[in-house]
């Protein structure tokens, strides 16, 4: 589903990425780990597109990453479902209206938009808060209107970087088990964190990354050799 092959990415004398090899099956759930700089921000923003690698190549599903160009760029983007730490959610549209405005860009019916939209907001826990606006709702419920959002086109890939990094525990364990949902529907899940108990909990697989190179990829826990380096 994701290949990294080879893949170098540097900011004038910093190292983004260093030689970066990696294979990510498709219905895979990963945890994507490092220390503040140590190349997570750079592995999302190649996969997304947003960032060119130097060298190497990057292959999404059966698009070569490396070699879009910026017209193929959008319709690459609508397989691949993007979740944030601030939610990013358009204040002056309802819940509802937010979930629909990621159908409408690809130019869904209205049809299709009304028979969608609420399936996906029951799949994620607000079909009450359907015609709420995003200040009235509590941080976990943005996120779930985020979350329903990035899934509402049945992408193959959703990028969830630091989901949960503005929410309370017990609000953070009932998001992840909504990843965990839609992950079994079939998703493959690539999240960036630094919440080492969540990590350790679900126990799955775990790529860490330090200045620039991949230092651990396996099945387990938030820790590595050296894990007092992750904070």
């Amino acid at each position: 589903m994701i290949d990294f092959d080879h893949v170098t990415k540097k900011y004038r004398t910093n190292i983004g990425l260093d030689d970066v090899s990696v294979h990510i099956n498709k219905g895979d759930f990963v945890f994507l780990v490092g220390p503040s700089g140590a190349g997570k921000s750079t592995f999302i923003k190649l996969i997304l597109k947003e960032i060119n690698a130097d060298s190497g190549t990057i292959k999404v599903g059966d698009f070569v990453v490396t070699d879009l160009s910026n017209r193929e760029i959008p319709m690459f983007r609508r397989k691949v479902g993007t979740v944030f730490q601030d939610f990013r959610l358009l204040p002056k549209k309802t819940v509802f209206e937010n979930v629909a405005f990621a159908m409408e860009v690809l130019h869904k019916t209205p049809r299709q938009i009304r028979k969608q939209v609420p399936q996906i907001l029951s799949l994620v826990g607000i079909s009450d808060k359907a015609h709420k606006y995003p200040d009235e709702l509590s941080a976990g419920e943005q996120q779930r209107v985020a979350i329903a959002r990035a899934i509402v086109n049945n992408p193959a890939v959703l990028i969830a970087d630091e989901p949960t990094g503005n929410l309370d525990p017990n609000t953070a364990w009932e998001i992840m088990d909504l990843l965990e949902q839609i992950n079994l529907r079939g998703t493959t899940i690539v999240m960036v964190t630094h919440a080492k108990d969540i990590v350790d909990k679900m126990n799955k697989r775990v790529i860490a990354i330090e200045k620039g190179r991949i230092v651990r990829d396996e099945q387990g826990q938030y820790g590595y050799r050296g894990e007092e380096n992750f904070e």
